[in-house]
């Protein structure tokens, strides 16, 4: 079985697969496994393993990329749709304009519509989030659903972000550890071919993935808060 037909078919059977398995696919193949199995129209993008330490670990030095479909982005979060869900607390950038493949950083920050506080609702079908590169990435990276918060901020917002759940806080990171965006936007758009007026790009997180439970989930950051019902 190749990785695309195990991937499609863990999705389809909604089960979870052992991981750490060379299937003899390099990243860029990963890629178009994920294209194929999560196709447009899309959304946007997200980022992940944003940080040098996580980079270092997957024996990377750039971040990764998923897809985020217009049915991803959530009003509240239905656990049963997921099979392993996890919580990132996160900001993203709704662009503006667009942003086409060797543009400069200067455009790139003014195609940015704004700064929002969001949460990376995580799924694997990789037990236990136990993977290799080319694994999770042929798995739109862990893409499960997305929230959104109602606040624009016109600039990337500072200090850190806060993730509670029923109160107790979970995850706690510095936005700053996202990088700039505007280079990773850059970054991306080299990637993909150009990003499109309209579209969201989920920054990555600068805190751990932890479980997600039902209740009230709150993520604070920029003096704003965004709340969603966890079901």
């Amino acid at each position: 079985m190749t990785l695309l037909e195990a991937v499609e078919k863990a999705r389809a059977e909604r089960r979870t697969l052992s991981g750490g398995r060379d299937w003899g696919v390099g990243l860029e193949e990963a890629y178009r496994i994920q294209e194929a199995l999560f196709p447009g129209p899309l959304k946007g993008y997200k980022l992940g393993l944003v940080s040098e330490a996580k980079q270092r670990q997957m024996g990377i030095a750039e971040p990764v990329f998923g897809r985020v479909h217009p049915g991803m982005l959530l009003e509240r979060v239905v656990l049963e749709a997921f099979l392993q869900p996890r919580l990132e607390p996160e900001v993203a950038v709704v662009l503006k304009e667009d942003l086409p493949p060797g543009a400069s950083v200067g455009e790139a920050y003014r195609a940015v519509g704004g700064y929002f506080l969001a949460v990376d609702v995580l799924d694997s079908v990789w037990e236990g989030y136990r993977f290799t590169l080319p694994e999770v990435v042929a798995d739109n990276t862990s893409g499960g659903g997305f929230l959104l918060g109602r606040r624009r901020f016109s600039r990337l917002p500072q200090g850190s972000l806060r993730a509670y759940l029923n109160g107790e806080k979970v995850a706690e990171g510095p936005v700053e550890a996202l990088g700039d965006p505007g280079r990773r936007l850059l970054w991306l758009a080299e990637r993909v071919g150009g990003l499109r007026a309209g579209q969201v790009v989920f920054l990555g997180s600068p805190a751990q993935a932890v479980p997600l439970a039902r209740g009230v989930l709150e993520v604070w950051g920029g003096g704003d808060v965004l709340l969603a019902r966890v079901v």
